[in-house]
């Protein structure tokens, strides 16, 4: 273990190359599997299993990774002053993984007579899959708040690397085995997803510098108390995400389900790249404005907003005429369907796009300390969809649910975008 975590701690030299170049490889590793596994279900045990994964995997899955993380990255990476210890993020993560766990559970148990005991069994594993991958973020974080953004990106990296050939070597091997493949599938994905953590977040986590172990009494509670708004904005900002993916589920069979997931799939390269820009910056951001430097904050988030501006019309042109297409090859089982999924799928990008303005102007409230404002926005956001989304698909199936995502996006993305900007004005100084 010891010989593993000084393989992955490396030297000192040039950490802000090592850290650009391993962020980026491990997130678009991480979201590139995210992305295969749907495709690879599809292609080897048909389209309502392929339905049925993307849920469990990442819709509901996904969810609880939400309610396991508690929000807590943006806070916990940008607590550069050490007022929490890391054993007091590990203590309330262990708390937020339970009860993400265990509310997993209560929703299956809940839909049991609606789904069939095979769903039930395979979202419950990918629940536990995404649990344990909300645990191994407190350490990935860490790591970040340290400076050694490049293990996060090694520790994603090969966690995912490992979890997805156990879960693709297990599903190939029993491919004839009907349903009961897939189920063994994400159980062998789970184990293989605990050992990931524990070779490559607990083995480095006490070899790093300013790592402290102490649980201060009432310390967990008070983190708790600052994180909750972030921890309910996080759920209500899935829901909002995802709500389209879930009255799919509600009002149509499982093969829309791996239908609506083949059309994301340009939305999740837009976030992605988005990502890589992103957070690299997220330090810096912070000094500038914790040193009064907010003209400085302004030109880095402007910067930003020009690159997904930019990506943007890259996206949305290239889809229009390769979109369907390459979907198709991707997801042959799937073309049939696909074929009248182009303005749909436009749709989605156009919402991809505004999703990606939403992390950066979640990040910059972050900073500003301005957290009861996200949250209004998600629970404002979070109503809407509710009002919308099941009579949206209902009325257009996946044009539909495509419709609500983009409405849902647009009016979250101008909410804190608007905020930011009024709370940058406040803090600048007079000329």
């Amino acid at each position: 273990m010891s010989a593993l975590a000084n393989l992955l701690i490396g030297s000192d030299a040039d950490l802000d190359r090592r850290n650009l170049t391993w962020n980026m490889l491990g997130s678009f590793i991480y979201a590139f599997a995210s992305m295969a596994l749907t495709i690879a279900v599809v292609a080897i045990s048909g389209e309502d299993e392929g339905g049925i994964f993307a849920f469990a995997f990442s819709t509901f899955g996904q969810h609880m990774f939400m309610a396991a993380y508690f929000g807590m990255r943006p806070f916990h990476i940008t607590d550069i002053l050490h007022r929490y210890s890391f054993g007091e993020y590990l203590r309330l993560r262990i708390l937020t993984c339970s009860g993400a766990a265990l509310f997993g559970l209560f929703y299956v148990l809940a839909w049991s007579g609606t789904y069939t005991v095979h769903k039930c069994a395979v979202i419950m594993l990918m629940v536990l899959y995404k649990v344990i991958d909300g645990f191994a973020d407190v350490y990935e974080a860490e790591f970040q708040r340290d400076g050694r953004l490049y293990l996060t990106g090694k520790s994603n990296t090969f966690r995912t690397i490992l979890s997805v050939s156990v879960f693709l070597g297990t599903l190939l091997v029993l491919r004839r085995s009907g349903p009961a493949g897939l189920t063994a599938a994400c159980a062998a994905a789970v184990f293989a997803q605990a050992a990931g953590v524990v070779l490559l977040d607990g083995s480095v986590i006490g070899r790093i510098g300013k790592v402290t172990w102490e649980v201060r009494p009432g310390k967990v509670v008070s983190l708790f108390r600052e994180n909750l708004v972030l921890f309910l904005s996080a759920i209500l900002d899935f829901y909002v995400f995802s709500a389209a993916k879930y009255a799919i589920d509600a009002n149509m069979a499982d093969r829309y389900q791996a239908v609506f997931t083949a059309i994301f799939m340009p939305t999740n390269v837009i976030n992605l790249v988005a990502g890589f820009v992103i957070r690299p910056f997220v330090t810096k951001m912070s000094d500038a404005w914790n040193a009064d430097r907010p003209e400085e904050f302004r030109k880095t988030v402007q910067k930003l907003a020009m690159i997904i501006a930019g990506l943007t019309l890259l996206a949305v042109g290239g889809a229009w005429f390769l979109g369907i297409p390459v979907l198709s090859l991707l997801y042959p089982k799937l073309g049939y369907m696909l074929a009248d999924c182009r303005s749909a799928l436009i749709v989605i990008i156009l919402g991809g796009a505004c999703n990606a303005y939403i992390n950066l102007f979640y990040y910059t409230l972050v900073i500003m300390n301005r957290k009861s404002f996200i949250f209004v926005g998600y629970v404002l956001a979070a109503a809407a969809a509710l009002l919308i989304s099941n009579p949206a698909v209902r009325a257009a199936g996946i044009f539909g649910g495509a419709v609500s995502y983009l409405l849902l996006m647009v009016l979250l993305a101008g909410f804190f975008m608007i905020l930011s900007g009024i709370f940058y004005l406040r803090r600048r100084k007079p000329l």
